[in-house]
């Protein structure tokens, strides 16, 4: 069937078919059009990522350590066992986030399998507290490793399908958290399938992601290291475009090359686009609405992975389930999912001057969250935790998206991603020291439901924060506006700026103004 196009460019020939000359202006007609390959690469990573999605007893993983078969105490998971994923996490982000560009994204995805099947074959055969920490070690490096298949899809498309593809990718992700959390409560649930059978399940599923890794495209250039791979192959507009500028001190010619070669290569390190960029973080600092949500990035989601790594056990010690095997983990996990879903999707709808209400929303979320954690940590009801913490996740899944878009939108993609890695890296930091504290048999070894009351301290200091410096910028404002020396009001939108300074005006080095 012809398309809309080809009906229209063709009308005119039809007409004057009777004419010789038309007959020769008809002959050369345009080769069609060739399928768009990244639609089929973007297909294919998009039911990998549901694939790899797909393991039915992660929400159970807690349960079964501490069932009959298994044997651990909920002393050895909460102080021995789970501080192990932390530091694993820690000790691999920075290898990790520099090999996923070196070696072009497949490889640390295949790297991330492998770690998938290592967790579930140690979770199945393991028996011992070091099989354990093992296991976790590998957790930590699959979550080190999602960096690659987040930015893997960047390199497949050109930058004006950035958006839409990134909706793709992460609506493929959430779908498969979501049927794999009610897969595993179906079948526990309905299907009489124990905690192992859930364990071989995943098995199954993760054994086949990682064939499926091993098929996925090799992408010709990454964001930093890669880049002239795109002259070398010849490759199209599909892929990232190139930096603008080298940097301030880049001058209109450049100078003849050097005699030494390892002054040369050492000249070359200096001047890279990964190097410059980072001389500029500074820059990104001294802009407050990049400042602001990139604190809140490192710090509240801290605390929000912190509370999802411990409260499997929370949840064993206020019904203990591994005991009778009626755990309601997979149901939760999917609700929460939803509910996360739903909230990420209405924050594109809320319309208003964050550069003015922003530390004030951020504060008022982030109170809630600290009633819930206090809510979970004292209550005895299970019904009552599940229901807090799939509102807890939801409150943080909102201002998720709102903060990716307060960075992504004022940066080049290339500083967007080392902002993106940096806070990674700190926030990971941070994790650590308040594992090694609170929960390390070596710091204090606070059992599970004292620990919470820390997390609900520390997510209060947060809240006290964020609302002093509400009513500080709020208070600034108005004074400004009475005194005659504020920019007109903006309408509101979702990037509505207030009055810039002139250090949230300054160009990047990439050529990238930042904006507040």
């Amino acid at each position: 069937m012809a398309g809309a196009d080809d009906v229209t460019e063709g009308g005119g020939d039809v007409k004057d078919a009777g004419k010789p000359e038309a007959v020769e202006k008809a002959a050369p007609q345009a080769p069609p059009k060739k399928p768009r390959k990244w639609a089929w690469s973007v297909l294919f990573l998009c039911f990998y990522g549901f694939m790899f999605q797909l393991k039915p007893g992660e929400p159970f993983i807690t349960p079964y350590l501490l069932s009959a078969e298994k044997n651990f105490t909920r002393e050895q998971i909460t102080n021995e066992v789970n501080p192990v994923l932390v530091y694993s996490n820690m000790a691999v982000l920075v290898p990790i986030f520099l090999l996923t560009d070196f070696l072009r994204y497949k490889p640390v995805l295949i790297l991330q399998s492998l770690s998938n099947v290592s967790i579930w074959l140690l979770l199945l055969l393991g028996s011992s507290l070091l099989e354990m920490q093992f296991m976790e070690f590998f957790y930590g490096i699959s979550m080190a490793a999602r960096v690659a298949y987040s930015s893997y899809i960047f390199s497949l498309v050109p930058p004006e399908l950035y958006q839409r593809v990134a909706g793709y990718s992460r609506s493929s992700v959430l779908l498969g958290v979501f049927t794999s959390s009610v897969t595993g409560q179906l079948l526990l649930s309905l299907g009489g399938v124990g905690y192992r059978g859930l364990a071989m399940t995943s098995l199954g599923l993760v054994s086949f992601s990682l064939l499926l890794s091993f098929c996925l495209p090799w992408p010709r250039r990454s964001l930093f290291f890669n880049r002239h791979l795109r002259q070398a192959a010849g490759s199209s507009a599909d892929e990232l475009s190139r930096m603008k500028a080298d940097g301030p001190d880049a001058g209109p010619e450049a100078g003849p090359p050097s005699s030494s070669s390892s002054s040369s290569c050492s000249s070359c390190w200096r001047e890279s686009p990964f190097v410059l960029m980072l001389k500029e973080l500074k820059s990104v600092v001294r802009v407050p609405s990049l400042r602001l949500w990139s604190l809140w990035w490192v710090f509240n989601s801290t605390g929000y992975y912190l509370v999802l790594f411990y409260v499997h056990v929370l949840w064993d010690k206020v019904f203990p389930a591994s005991e009778n095997q009626r755990a309601y983990n997979g149901a939760v996990e999917a609700a929460s999912t939803l509910l996360g879903a739903i909230t990420s999707f209405s924050a594109g709808f809320v319309k208003i001057r964050w550069n003015l209400w922003g530390e004030l929303v951020i504060g008022v979320d982030t109170a809630l969250q600290a009633g819930l954690l206090l809510l979970m940590g004292t209550t005895s009801n299970i019904w009552v935790c599940y229901v807090a913490y799939s509102f807890f996740r939801g409150f943080y899944q909102f201002l998720v998206p709102i903060a990716t878009f307060q960075i992504a939108s004022n940066l080049s993609k290339e500083m967007c991603a080392l902002v993106f890695g940096v806070n990674t890296l700190l926030g990971t930091i941070l994790k650590t020291i308040i594992t090694l504290i609170v929960a390390d048999k070596r710091g204090f070894g606070l059992p599970v439901h004292p620990q919470f009351l820390v997390y609900f301290f520390y997510f209060t200091l947060l809240t006290v924060l964020y609302l002093a410096a509400a009513a500080y910028v709020i208070f600034k404002h108005y004074r400004n506006e009475r005194g005659g020396g504020a920019a007109e009001e903006a309408t509101p939108t979702e990037l509505s700026p207030m009055e810039m300074d002139a250090c949230e005006t300054e160009c990047l080095a990439n050529g990238t103004g930042v904006k507040a």
